[in-house]
């Protein structure tokens, strides 16, 4: 690869015989060859330049849209513009985010739709940002206006400008902007090629959201850089049917394809005990595994489950990354089987020697085989002072090199404890180089990993904190994951000295409130009758989570789980509507009993729960409750109501 800067890449495209295809159902497809693509990116740095963007100006892309996201990328990076993909989602979080970040920016250009500026807008009036939100709607620029602007005037930036901003996942109160630069991607874009066996003949297929590095980057900028032809497909489609993930690469003769835990587990779990639709998956050489922590146990049982399919088992594909990266860090040898290692999960503290026991042993970790350093990408496993430390030693993972950011946007102080003077980054992950092979031991910052992104446990925390009577420092959330289980289960620690029949109420606030701020779903709510901690005042998350999983409040949660069933008011369907409703909730959250007046969202409903429920609902009464309305009437009654009401309007 020639080029220089992503712009070049683009350019550099416009006559290949190469398309983006993106995949809207399971019979809906539009093909945008990548000349088009061209075309179109700078007819949208046409309307920006209209509107008064310059070289250097921020651009926040706020679209669940995967066709006009990537115009509106490639528009800005045309022009010098600085993209910032934001994730949209379906909670008020990803909202306040939004929010916080065009204040951190400054005076940012908005891309995004009338429907989602309009809720922007619903929802800065009603947590007093309304003057946020008019600055960001002075410069914003609606897909589905009129593009009256002629294209575009190029501005060809150079390498060691800002490419794009990428944000941190999960982090709400605090978001941190990760600046990568032209130099930094093509970089790293070089390196995985060679590493990955990258060429024009593969195909690839992903499902994963382009406001994820491994998405946006992985799955789109790499693949578009080496001329390979593309099938992108909704993230929510997946989330709705999964199953049409290998029919959609078995369809396309996909060579390339990638996921997180996640996306293994919300997939098996949808297929269940059913057979596999046959399919021929022979064609693929990689299946990238990334994002979060690898489960050895979930990547076995999904190559035993996808066996039918022809897919190889060397085509599971460990890696490991992270955005402060651009993407990639190490990779194993395409085609070779995936291993892991077996480590004394009490002897790998940092500083000592990594202790490797037997499979079957009782205190036994299994921890999968990342690979090796891409070219050009140094990994070192230092102590606490960053020096570092011998082969075998357990320590800190600093990564250096011209894939990695120098810094955060407008954060010196972050820069200053993260980053060294010769430019070694602190990850803040643990891990041990064996034969030059990583294995990632651990976190050495708190954070907590669900459905493949990264939540800072004081994130959660702030939002917990808005049920009643709760204050700082009484609130601990935490991913606490029992023996056998595949994931961490996120948890909320609460200081509470009264009653377990006090209890109750807060417990079902903070369940609440989470789902519907954050979209996630609360396993656990604990009371304790003290917060462990330092001497010098933090948190000891992990005592609290190993008492978890040491069943020491095992007690009290099934006293809770018995009060909270002799609270359950039960009260008959009143109608076909809501009979029907209900069925789909029901079928929705298996294991838990949904009366007609309880709250989804008190009862475990997370966002993945309500794009399914929407989903059938959809399918039933099409077009008649928009996604978000399940925020408004969270009752089974209410939403029937809701549906009848909509029903009678249309005549149905």
């Amino acid at each position: 690869m020639q080029h220089e800067t992503l712009f070049q890449i683009l350019e550099g495209n416009r006559s290949a015989a190469r398309s983006i295809h993106y995949l809207a159902g399971e019979h809906e497809e539009t093909v945008v060859p990548f000349g088009e693509l061209y075309e179109r990116a700078l007819g949208v740095l046409g309307r920006l330049q209209k509107l008064g963007a310059t070289r250097g100006d921020k651009l926040i892309i706020f679209l669940n849209d995967n066709e006009r996201f990537i115009d509106a990328f490639w528009g800005a990076i045309s022009g010098a513009i600085i993209p910032v993909p934001l994730a949209v989602g379906i909670s008020d979080e990803h909202r306040h985010k939004l929010l916080r970040i065009g204040r951190l920016l400054g005076d940012p250009f908005l891309y995004t739709d009338r429907k989602n500026l309009d809720r922007l807008g619903a929802f800065a009036a009603s947590v007093g940002e309304a003057a946020t939100f008019e600055r960001l709607k002075a410069r914003a620029l609606l897909t589905d206006e009129p593009a009256l602007a002629a294209a575009g005037k190029p501005a060809n930036p150079s390498a060691d400008e800002t490419a794009f901003i990428q944000f941190s996942s999960g982090s709400t109160s605090e978001p941190k902007g990760i600046v990568l630069t032209h130099r930094n991607v093509v970089a790293n874009c070089r390196a995985t090629t060679a590493a990955a066996g990258f060429n024009d003949r593969d195909v690839a297929l992903s499902w994963m959201p382009l406001t994820h590095d491994m998405g946006l980057i992985g799955k789109h900028i790499f693949m578009f850089a080496n001329r390979i032809e593309n099938h992108l497909m909704p993230t929510e489609l997946f989330i709705r049917r999964p199953l049409l993930w290998p029919k959609f690469a078995a369809a396309r003769g996909a060579t390339i394809l990638s996921s997180p835990n996640f996306g293994y587990r919300h997939f098996l779990k949808v297929l269940g005990d059913r057979a596999l639709e046959t399919a021929d998956l022979s064609a693929v050489r990689l299946i990238f595994n990334g994002a979060e922590p690898i489960s050895v146990e979930l990547c076995n049982e999904f190559m035993e489950r996808m066996a039918p399919t022809k897919l190889a088992r060397a085509a599971m594909f460990p890696v490991y990354g992270l955005a402060e990266a651009t993407l990639a860090v190490t990779f194993g040898a395409p085609g070779a089987p995936y291993s892991a290692r077996h480590f004394d999960r009490h002897r790998l503290d940092v500083g000592g020697v990594a202790g490797e026991v037997a499979a079957g042993d009782a205190n036994s970790l299994s921890l999968m085989n990342v690979g090796r350093p891409i070219p050009g990408c140094e990994v070192r496993i230092a102590g606490v002072d960053r020096a570092a430390l011998p082969a075998g030693s357990v320590g800190h993972l600093l990564i250096r090199g011209d894939n990695v950011t120098k810094g955060y946007y407008a954060a010196p102080e972050i820069n200053a404890r993260t980053i060294t003077a010769d430019g070694w980054l602190d990850t803040g992950d643990l891990g041990v180089l064996i034969d030059g092979e990583l294995f990632v031991t651990g976190r050495a910052k708190e954070v907590i990993f669900v459905n493949g992104q990264n939540y800072y446990p004081h994130d959660l925390e702030t939002i917990a904190q808005r049920a009643h009577e709760l204050e700082l420092g009484k609130v601990v959330a935490a991913g606490c994951r029992p023996a056998g289980a595949e994931s961490d289960e996120l948890t909320f620690f609460i200081l509470h000295r009264g009653s377990l029949e006090d209890f109750l109420p807060i417990a079902a606030e903070v369940t609440r409130l989470v789902n519907e701020h954050a979209g996630l779903e609360v396993a656990h709510v604990v009371p304790v009758k003290r917060i462990p901690k330092t001497t010098s005042g933090k948190i000891q998350r992990v005592a609290l989570e190993t008492a978890f999983v040491n069943g020491e409040f095992a007690a009290e949660l099934a006293e809770l789980a018995r009060l909270r069933e002799s609270h359950h008011t039960h009260r008959d369907v009143g109608n076909s509507v809501e009979a029907r409703v209900k069925a789909i909730c029901d079928a929705a959250l298996p294991g838990k009993r949904v009366e007609i007046d309880d709250n989804l969202f008190e009862i475990g409903a997370s966002s993945l729960t309500l794009i399914q429920i929407h989903e059938e609902i959809d399918r039933e009464y099409p077009g008649l409750v928009d996604l978000t309305e399940l925020f408004d009437f969270p009752t089974v009654a209410q939403l029937a109501r809701h549906l009848a009401g909509k029903l009678a309007q249309s005549g149905g």
